[in-house]
């Protein structure tokens, strides 16, 4: 299941149907890794992983050693606050679109309406991030819709800066998997950034997605790394495991996130390709390891 049908099945209110009711094979998760070097927070993201369901996930996560939950909307966190897993990156209540976004002004009723409710209810729960998106281009020039972002986000970030919380805007490829979104490259998104002027303002830099889009991963995370709030990982291409199998080598990435000083969470959000559930969560133990350096 893509990213965007998974949204739209939480928006819907349908998503907790298959997050919630299961848990994990007890002897599906081994305790094969190490004690984690603490020099990255790991974090997963649900979607990638709902099989398990939420109770599942919480309780596979607890065995490796990760401390986090990626991409859950109010309606999830008292189940991982049962479990003693916080939330990396947080949804609003309301609806979720990767499409209709902070770019074109006929939606920012809603948005405002939706961000003004859940960052105190983020900052409530002791959660710091809630995710935002740009929208789809669907003719709006770059300019402008940086334009219609930074005014409405400007609405909402006051807001933000009093709850102690960090709106973060993901960045996607436009090339495969998300055509005609608007944010799809490092430096609008940094203009826009600049543009808002504020601390409680980032860049969820996907690494997957600007691989696919833009490449020079390192660089880039050098010379912007101010910018960045928040990572996500996934293998290039397909978007699936991290390991020898694709371009990206991931500990040479986590050294250099780690070397800007950076404090918060790395996800894992790529597709795991096993057939089996086992194969899946082996592929997540192995990523996280990669990662661990």
């Amino acid at each position: 299941m893509k990213r965007r049908k998974a949204i739209s099945l939480l928006s819907a209110g349908l998503a907790g149907i298959s997050l919630t009711g299961k848990s994990a094979p007890a002897d599906i998760v081994n305790e094969d890794i190490p004690k984690l070097k603490g020099n990255i927070n790991h974090s997963v993201c649900l979607w990638t992983y709902n099989f398990l369901g939420l109770e599942g996930m919480c309780a596979m996560v607890k065995k490796m050693g990760v401390k986090a939950i990626d991409l859950l909307a109010p309606k999830d966190w008292p189940t991982i606050q049962k479990h003693g897993i916080t939330c990396s990156m947080c949804y609003t209540n309301g609806k979720i679109s990767l499409t209709e976004g902070w770019n074109n002004k006929s939606f920012h009723p809603e948005l405002i309406k939706n961000f003004s409710e859940a960052i105190p209810l983020v900052a409530a729960a002791g959660y710091k991030n809630l995710i935002c998106f740009s929208g789809n281009r669907k003719g709006i020039d770059d300019e402008t819709g940086m334009n219609n972002m930074s005014e409405g986000i400007k609405q909402v970030i006051g807001l933000a800066e009093k709850n102690g919380v960090t709106i973060q805007i993901e960045v996607f490829n436009s090339k495969v998997d998300h055509k005609d979104y608007m944010a799809d490259n490092t430096k609008w998104a940094v203009d826009l950034c600049k543009k808002i002027g504020s601390e409680n303002f980032k860049i969820l830099y996907d690494i997957y997605h600007m691989q696919v889009n833009e490449g020079d991963v390192i660089r880039t995370i050098q010379n912007n790394h101010q910018y960045f709030g928040h990572y996500h990982t996934a293998g290039v291409p397909g978007r699936h495991e991290i390991d020898e199998s694709q371009e990206l080598y991931y500990p040479a990435i986590m050294k250099a996130i780690i070397a800007t000083g950076y404090k918060g969470y790395v996800a894992q959000e790529f597709i795991p390709s096993g057939k089996e559930n086992s194969d899946k969560i082996a592929a997540l133990k192995k990523a996280i390891k990669i990662c661990d350096v």
